[in-house]
């Protein structure tokens, strides 16, 4: 803009002192102009204006007798008479077409205020992990850990396990297909995990020793998962490899997820009271259930047995001893 400015003031000034005799040159300065439309689309300006100086410069060397000194003086004259001018159009543009801009900065901050860090989306030791999910599954056992639930009758405490994990009680249902009935009631499907969809349908490749190779697991994911805690699916997975380190169980290695709780049986006299653990091995919450059909016995022993020595067992090997020091996550 200042340079087609300075362009018409030369030309206005060189048509008056009829330095330009060229009758294509003479015409009105106003000529030059470029319409108020097109005075914010600069792609309509050619590319080589700045040549078009140079060439009005070279025709007033030709037709001043006073030579180019006093052309330059008059574009000299012209850039210093524009300043303020183009200052002004510069507000004016920017005045008239408020919303140019696409990102402005009275809207951006409340855009990222949206997106959740990354942290709530994502587990980069354990991708699979269905994060926000995750989050939303501790929250209700915290309610679980306070509400006395866990000291009721079996069945009771074990929809309430399943409330927690955002999974429907399904107990009459066909298996592989959102049966739920056996989570939380053998020695080996205690593990509360929560995957990513793009992972619920992984198979077992033989990785996770004592589970059978394949272990199709997706649809009955899909059928028994709660929507309502977040995006991805809950499961009750198999515990058996949890003691390895890193752990080599159902959810780790076939789902590449976290755990969100895990049950496990304190081995007292009586086997009678369970802990729930976070992926760490950090206490969540322990009950005691007063009456129902618990899992046998032996049930019991076992799933205490496949965490012995593990991060897993060290909340129940507390309580076992007496020592009520560990502390909850």
């Amino acid at each position: 803009m200042r340079l087609l400015r300075i362009t018409t003031t030369f030309l206005t000034t060189a048509s008056s002192s009829q330095l330009l005799s060229t009758p294509s040159l003479a015409r009105p300065a106003s000529s030059f102009l470029l319409s108020r439309r097109h005075r914010h689309h600069t792609s309509s300006w050619p590319s080589s204006s700045s040549l078009l100086c140079l060439a009005l410069l070279g025709v007033a060397h030709r037709t001043d007798p006073r030579g180019t000194s006093s052309s330059a003086a008059i574009f000299a004259a012209a850039a210093e008479g524009n300043d303020r001018e183009v200052d002004q159009q510069a507000e004016f543009d920017t005045d008239e077409l408020p919303g140019e801009c696409n990102a402005t900065s009275s809207t951006s901050p409340s855009i990222m205020a949206d997106i959740p860090p990354l942290s709530e989306l994502y587990d980069a030791e354990y991708p699979g992990t269905a994060v926000r999910r995750l989050r939303s599954v501790r929250e209700r056992v915290a309610i679980l850990a306070s509400d006395g639930t866990l000291d009721g009758e079996w069945e009771s405490v074990r929809r309430r396990l399943l409330w927690a994990g955002g999974l429907r009680d399904l107990p009459d249902v066909s298996p592989g297909m959102g049966y739920t009935g056996h989570s939380f009631n053998d020695y080996n499907h205690v593990d509360l995990t929560t995957m990513n969809d793009e992972v619920s349908d992984n198979l077992n490749d033989g990785s996770v020793k004592g589970i059978a190779v394949g272990n199709r697991l997706g649809p009955g994911v899909r059928i028994a998962s709660i929507p309502d805690l977040g995006p991805g699916g809950s499961w009750s997975t198999c515990a058996i490899g949890c003691a390895s380190d890193p752990p080599r169980d159902v959810a780790h290695v076939q789902f590449r997820s976290r755990i969100a709780f895990k049950l496990v049986w304190v081995p007292n006299d009586g086997y009678d009271t369970f802990v729930l653990v976070d992926d760490d091995g950090a206490l969540l919450a322990s009950g005691r259930p007063s009456g129902g059909r618990l899992p046998s016995r032996r049930e019991r022993e076992m799933n205490y047995r496949i965490m012995k020595g593990s991060k897993y067992a060290v909340a129940a090997d507390g309580l076992a001893s007496g020592d009520n020091s560990t502390a909850m996550a």
